[in-house]
């Protein structure tokens, strides 16, 4: 069973911007990595670029001459499995909610909520949903 997340940027005007994230979305995963390598507004903006995603890690993305794909041995270690750029499915972009309960009323079935603050420029502690 997988653990369901949502990762975003809460703007100032209250409204936020998420993706999907299926494995691992429990906080003790996922903050550490979101603290330390996703810690300002663009390189959470450059996350959300990819759309949907399998798995969360510390990179982005591989080196030029590293292979990675989104089946488990084809992986590149430490770099961030998403379904479009890794799994050649459709583009799944950030999805837009005027507030964060509109957010958590959209009936994700989705377990954590990651936000990272983009007045303050910080990550808010993890929102069960």
């Amino acid at each position: 069973m997988s653990t369901r997340s949502r990762i975003g940027i809460l703007h100032p005007n209250g409204a936020t911007d998420t993706i999907y994230c299926h494995c691992d979305g429990y906080p003790q995963h996922q903050m550490p990595i979101l603290k330390e390598h996703y810690g300002t507004a663009e390189k959470v903006q450059t996350l959300l670029a990819l759309g949907d995603l399998s798995l969360l890690d510390a990179r982005i993305a591989p080196d030029a001459d590293e292979k990675h794909g989104f089946a488990y041995g084809e992986r590149a270690e430490g770099v961030t499995v998403a379904y479009h750029r890794d799994g050649g499915e459709p583009l799944s972009p950030a999805q837009h909610h005027r507030s964060m309960d509109a957010l958590k009323a959209a009936n994700w079935d989705i377990d954590w909520f990651y936000l990272f603050d983009a007045e303050n420029g910080a990550w808010l502690p993890p929102v069960k949903g």
